[in-house]
Parts: structure tokens; C-alpha cells; sequence
């Protein structure tokens, strides 16, 4: 029963970062139509924005949070404006290509600044032990689990009741009639982005704090994608469950099974999910008739 409830957590700590990936992931197709290959290089290039602030330039970690989720937002919108916005109206496969070639940039920018070697990150997080009945948990997992959620509802209310949440849903059901009423594509997907960017920065900041800072913080972006497609590409309800039953499977299958299977179970889940509903828990079902 110890073990069980110590994976438990450790399987949602790990699944609510998970979550906060895929909200970029959500966040970036719901306006766009467009899957971005780059979003784990957002968290990377969040987790060391923190690490910059923090350990290099010696701000105290609440002003170092601040200025990373600033600068995340603004890496964002300059990505769309620059890379991303004179390819409105292109296919979308050319979009998705240009993310891809964008996820490199990331990272050798992230070389060139910090270097390959993995960097010690100053925690803040507490990481004192917890006792849970007989059970030992982290302190670091427990308030990942209790930030990442925050976030979560914070951009769920968002999009469900702010005036530039509600445009992102309009846009994404339908561009022409968004237009029509008035609604600006370019300051919505500039939006879009700077959010995804703010998003993947949290989950950066709160990885750094659990495991460090290493170049393998960008993999996370791959692990994802079976969050993304079990939830549903265009809902957020979809990507924080998707998240939770991600990392309890990898965590439950690391601890019961064997180490090495738990980076498996999570492609086998999206090979049944789109053989068996290919929109997702949660995502909406389009049919098409011609």
C-alpha cells in the first residue's frame, strides 16, 4: 500500500507536468489547426530561463519565476510574428514542418547559451520528506501536483469566460465567421502562442526543481503526444486527464513491472486510442461529408 500511494504521486506529479505541455499542444491547435513539434524546446528554454535568472543572475526565485514567465511570453509572440504568421493561409503540413525546424533552433540556442552539460538547479521548491500514513512522498512532488493544477484551472477558466479566451474558441470552430465578427486571427494566434510558451515555462520551472536542468527537459515534448491524442488534440479537460492517466501508467508500470516498459505503455496507449476513437477522450468528432 506504501509503494502504491508513493507511485501514486510520483505517477500525478509527473502527470501534471505532462498536462501543462500538452495545454501548449491544445492551446496552439485549437487556434490554429497546427501541431507544434517545438513545445518541449519551450520547455526547455523555460527551465533555463529560470536557471538564468535565478542561479546566474542571482534574483531571488519569486522576481526569477516573474521574468521567465515574461520572457516566455514574449519568445512566444516573437515566434509567431517572425516564423509563424507569414505562413497563414500555407497548407498546415508546411506549418507543422516549420515547428519542427523551429525545435532545433531552440535547442542549439540553448547549447550555445548554457552549453550540453547538465546545470544544478537551484531548488525553492521544498523537497523535505512527507509521511502519508506509513507511505514517504516527496514535499517537491506534492506541490507539483498542486501548482500544475492551479495552472490548469486558471487557463481553463480563460478560455471558458474571458473575452480573448472565447476568440480563441471562435476562431477555431470557424476563421471566416471569427473575421466576420470582428475578431483579429493574428492577435489571437500571437495570444495562442505566448500562452503555450507561459505554459511549457511552468513545466520547465517545476521539472528543473525535481530532476535538474539537462538538455533531456526537450524529450518531454515527445512523452506528450500520447497525452495530447488520449485527451483529444482541441480539449483542455481532455489534456489534464489525459495527463493524470499517462503518468499513473508510467509510474505504476516502472514500479510493478520493470524499469523501461514505463516509456513504452504510454505509445501502446496511443496506438489503441487511434485505432479505437482517433479524436480522443475528449476531442470533439468531426465528420466530413463530400
Amino acid at each position: 500500500m506504501d509503494r502504491f500511494l508513493q507511485l501514486t504521486v510520483t505517477g500525478l506529479s509527473n502527470g501534471m507536468i505532462y498536462a501543462l505541455v500538452a495545454l501548449g499542444f491544445v492551446i496552439i491547435y485549437k487556434s490554429s489547426d497546427v501541431i507544434n513539434f517545438a513545445q518541449g524546446d519551450l520547455l526547455l528554454f523555460g527551465a533555463y530561463l529560470a536557471f538564468a535568472f535565478v542561479a546566474q543572475f542571482g534574483f531571488h526565485w519569486t522576481l526569477g519565476v516573474v521574468l521567465t514567465l515574461v520572457a516566455a511570453v514574449v519568445i512566444g509572440v516573437i515566434i509567431e510574428s517572425l516564423v509563424l504568421r507569414p505562413l497563414i493561409g500555407e497548407p498546415v503540413i508546411s506549418m507543422i514542418m516549420v515547428t519542427i525546424g523551429l525545435s532545433s533552433v531552440l535547442r542549439a540556442i540553448v547549447n550555445a547559451i548554457w552549453g550540453p552539460r547538465p546545470q544544478s538547479f537551484p531548488s525553492f521548491i521544498p523537497t523535505q520528506d512527507i509521511y502519508i500514513g506509513s507511505a514517504v512522498v516527496g514535499a517537491d512532488r506534492l506541490i507539483a501536483i498542486g501548482v500544475a493544477l492551479a495552472f490548469l484551472v486558471v487557463f481553463t477558466l480563460f478560455f471558458r469566460f474571458t473575452r480573448e479566451g472565447i476568440a480563441m474558441r471562435a476562431i477555431a470552430d470557424d476563421q471566416q465567421a471569427a473575421l466576420s465578427m470582428g475578431i483579429s486571427i493574428k492577435r489571437v494566434f500571437a495570444l495562442a502562442w505566448g500562452i503555450a510558451a507561459a505554459a511549457a515555462a511552468v513545466g520547465g520551472i517545476i521539472l528543473a526543481n525535481i530532476v535538474g536542468v539537462s538538455g533531456d527537459i526537450s524529450m518531454l515534448g515527445l512523452r506528450v503526444f500520447p497525452v495530447v491524442i488520449l485527451g483529444g488534440l482541441d480539449s483542455i479537460p481532455g489534456a489534464i486527464i489525459g495527463g493524470a492517466i499517462i503518468g499513473l501508467l508510467e509510474a505504476y508500470t516502472g514500479g510493478y513491472v520493470g524499469q523501461g516498459l514505463n516509456l513504452i505503455v504510454p505509445f501502446v496507449v496511443l496506438v489503441l486510442v487511434l485505432m479505437v476513437r482517433p479524436y480522443g477522450l475528449f476531442g470533439k468528432e468531426i465528420i466530413e461529408r463530400v
